[in-house]
């Protein structure tokens, strides 16, 4: 009956769009795709990767996700951290998947981000 992701929604404080765009925009490279009008008029912005889409919708009442996050699968994990600490972001490497490498970064309001690389078979 299931059969994909269309995407995630995290929350946003008000206002606080130029930070998320310069991060998932700027710093990961998403591309900032329109959203419907109807929903424009609420704040917030949408970024696509891959088939990928994070949806960045505003709460008033505002607090990060620190332990709930998206799974982002990426190709090139290492350069991927690289790139994230050469953009002052701590990257918190976990092993604790087997099957994966993986690591967790926070965005700049604080909401948990998950990127994992399945490691090739033995």
């Amino acid at each position: 009956m299931l059969n994909g992701l269309h995407h995630t929604q995290l929350a946003i404080p008000p206002e606080s769009e130029p930070a998320v765009r310069a991060f998932y925009g700027g710093v990961l490279g998403m591309t900032e795709i329109d959203k419907p009008p109807v929903l424009a008029t609420r704040g917030g912005c949408w970024f696509r990767s891959n088939g990928l889409e994070i949806h960045l919708g505003v709460e008033q009442d505002f607090r990060p996700a620190r332990k709930a996050h998206p799974g982002i699968l990426v190709n090139d994990i290492d350069t991927l951290a690289k790139h994230l600490g050469e953009h002052g972001i701590e990257v918190d490497w976990d092993d604790n998947f087997p099957g994966h490498r993986r690591f967790y970064v926070h965005d700049p309001l604080g909401n948990r981000l998950e990127f994992l690389a399945p490691t090739p078979p033995a």
